[in-house]
C-alpha cells in the first residue's frame, strides 16, 4: 500500500519465465513522458492491456506482470491461458491464478508484445480498497529492463528515455550516480544502516512498490537488531496473506552520498517471509518513503541508479499514530444540496421590455456516489484500540465531518500528523452508531 497506507510488497513463485522483449519505442520516438498518481508513496500509471486501459502499481520489487480486480473489465480478452499457483509474502496458503501469454501492453510511444501476464482470480486480493482508486495490476521488471526510467516524485511524471550514450551523458550532468546490481531481475543497492550507533552495510532491494522508508530482516543478519523502543504493527498485504512485524526508529540511513536521520524502519516477522526466496546477502528493502525525496532514474542495462534530491528531502518521517488501518469498503449514494443562483424574468407593462431580479434562495438536491470507509486492521494497545474502536467498524464521520468528504489519502495523512491530535470518530457497528474519542500518540 500502501497512511500511511499499507505497504504492498509482493513477491511470488511460478514456473520459468518465457522470453519477453520488454517495452520498445516506436520508430522516431526517443522519449515518452507519462503522468502518474502518487498515493501513499506509491506510483500508479495507466497502461493498455490488449487495447483496454488499466491502472497499474509500478513495483520494482516484482519480476512479472500481475493482473487482478478485473470484474469490471470483462471486455479484455486473453489467449493461451493455463491455471497456476501463486505464492509470496504473507502467512497463508498459495492462491489460484492464471498464466496468459502473447499479450500486448502499450503506453503512448511504447509497446511490449508477447507479454506474459499472471492473473489473480481471488477477488479478496484487492489493492483498490486500500488505495482509494481502482488498481488492476502490478508491473515491474519488464517496465524497467530496456530503457532509462525517470520517476519525478515532485512533478508526478515518469519519463522513459532510450538507452543510449547521449541520454546517459545528459543525466550524469544533473544527477548523482551510484552502482546497483540486477539480480533475478530486481535492483539491489548497498546502503549504510545505523542502529544503536553501529553502521551496518546493508544490501537492500530498491522497492518502488513499498510505501515504507526501510524494511530490515533481523533474522537475515546478526548485526541487525530491533531497537528496544518499538511496537507491533500491520505492515501490509501480500499474495499469501497479511504481513505483520515491528516498527522502530533507527539512528541513520545512508543512500549513496545522502543521509537521513531517524527514519522509521519496519521489521517483518520471520513467518511473513517464509515464502520469499532471498538473493544472497539481502537484508531488507528501501521503499517509497525514502525514494519520494528524490527524482530517480533506473538504469538496469548498465547497473546504475541516478539520484537528485527534491524539496521533500528534509521532510520528517512520520507514521500512523492512531493504530487503525482504513480501507474503502464500497460506495454509497449521498444526497447533497446544490444552491442555485437564479435570475427570474419579470415582465413589465411594455411587453418588449423585461426586468431581471436575482434570487439566490433556490436550491435542489442531487445524489452522488461517495466512498464508504471501514477499519481494516487495528493495532493492539494503540490509542484507537484502547478507546474501543474495532476491526470492521464503518466510519461515519471524523471530528464532525462526514467521512465521505475525504479521500483515503487525506484520512491517512491526517492520522500521520506530527501533532498528537484529538480525534472523534463516529462509527457504525451492528447497526448502531457510536462516538469514540482518542488522541494520536507518538510511541517512538
Amino acid at each position: 500500500m500502501k497512511k500511511r497506507v499499507s505497504v504492498f510488497f509482493i513477491l511470488f513463485c511460478v514456473w520459468p519465465i518465457f522470453a519477453q522483449d520488454g517495452f520498445q519505442f516506436a520508430e522516431n520516438v526517443n522519449k515518452v513522458t507519462v503522468p502518474f498518481k502518487l498515493i501513499n508513496n506509491l506510483v500508479f500509471i495507466p497502461i493498455k492491456v490488449n487495447g483496454i486501459e488499466l491502472n497499474f502499481l509500478l513495483d520494482s520489487g516484482v519480476e512479472e506482470t500481475i493482473l487482478f480486480s478485473l470484474e469490471e473489465k470483462k471486455e479484455i480478452s486473453f489467449s493461451e491461458v493455463e491455471k497456476i499457483s501463486l505464492k509470496g509474502l504473507g502467512r497463508e496458503e498459495p492462491i489460484d491464478g492464471l498464466k496468459a501469454t502473447n499479450n500486448t501492453l502499450e503506453i503512448k510511444g511504447l509497446r511490449s508484445v508477447n507479454h506474459l501476464l499472471y492473473i489473480v482470480l481471488d477477488q479478496e486480493f484487492n489493492l483498490s480498497s486500500h488505495i482509494g482508486i481502482p488498481v488492476n495490476g502490478i508491473i515491474g521488471y519488464h517496465f524497467f529492463r530496456n530503457n532509462l526510467v525517470e520517476i519525478n516524485y515532485e512533478r508526478k511524471k515518469i519519463t522513459i528515455y532510450r538507452e543510449d550514450d547521449n541520454n546517459r551523458k545528459k543525466i550524469e550532468k544533473k544527477f548523482s550516480k551510484t552502482s546497483i546490481t540486477i539480480e533475478k531481475n530486481k535492483p539491489y543497492i548497498t546502503n549504510g544502516v545505523t542502529i544503536d550507533s553501529i553502521e551496518i552495510p546493508a544490501k537492500l532491494l530498491i522497492d518502488i512498490g513499498n510505501s515504507d522508508a526501510v524494511w530490515l530482516f533481523d533474522k537475515q543478519s546478526e548485526l541487525i537488531k530491533i531497537p528496544v523502543k518499538n511496537f507491533q504493527d500491520y505492515l501490509g498485504k501480500g499474495f499469501s496473506g497479511d504481513v505483520e512485524g515491528k516498527r522502530a526508529r533507527i539512528l541513520k540511513f545512508k543512500m549513496a552520498e545522502f543521509e537521513f536521520k531517524n527514519p522509521i524502519a519496519a521489521f517483518p516477522d520471520s513467518s511473513s517471509l517464509r515464502s520469499v526466496k532471498m538473493v544472497a546477502g539481502r537484508v531488507g528493502s528501501v521503499g517509497g518513503e525514502i525514494l519520494r525525496r528524490f527524482t530517480i532514474i533506473m538504469d538496469y542495462t548498465n547497473g546504475f541508479l541516478y539520484l537528485k534530491r527534491n524539496k521533500e528531502f528534509n521532510a520528517p518521517f512520520n507514521y500512523n499514530k492512531s493504530g487503525i488501518e482504513i480501507q474503502q469498503q464500497g460506495m454509497q449514494w449521498v444526497q447533497e444540496t446544490v444552491y442555485l443562483q437564479t435570475v427570474p424574468i419579470v415582465v413589465t407593462e411594455d411587453p418588449f421590455k423585461t426586468k431581471a431580479e436575482k434570487n439566490g434562495s433556490n436550491f435542489k438536491y442531487r445524489f452522488n456516489l461517495k466512498p464508504v470507509y471501514s477499519i481494516a486492521n487495528i493495532r493492539k494497545n494503540s490509542p484507537a484500540f484502547a478507546a474501543g474502536l474495532e476491526k470492521g467498524d464503518i466510519i461515519v464521520s471524523i471530528n464532525g465531518n462526514p467521512s465521505y468528504k475525504y479521500s483515503l489519502q487525506q484520512m491517512n495523512s491526517f492520522l500521520k500528523s506530527e501533532e498528537e491530535l484529538w480525534i472523534t470518530m463516529e462509527v457504525e457497528r451492528n447497526n448502531k452508531k457510536l462516538k469514540i474519542k482518542f488522541q494520536l500518540q507518538n510511541v517512538l
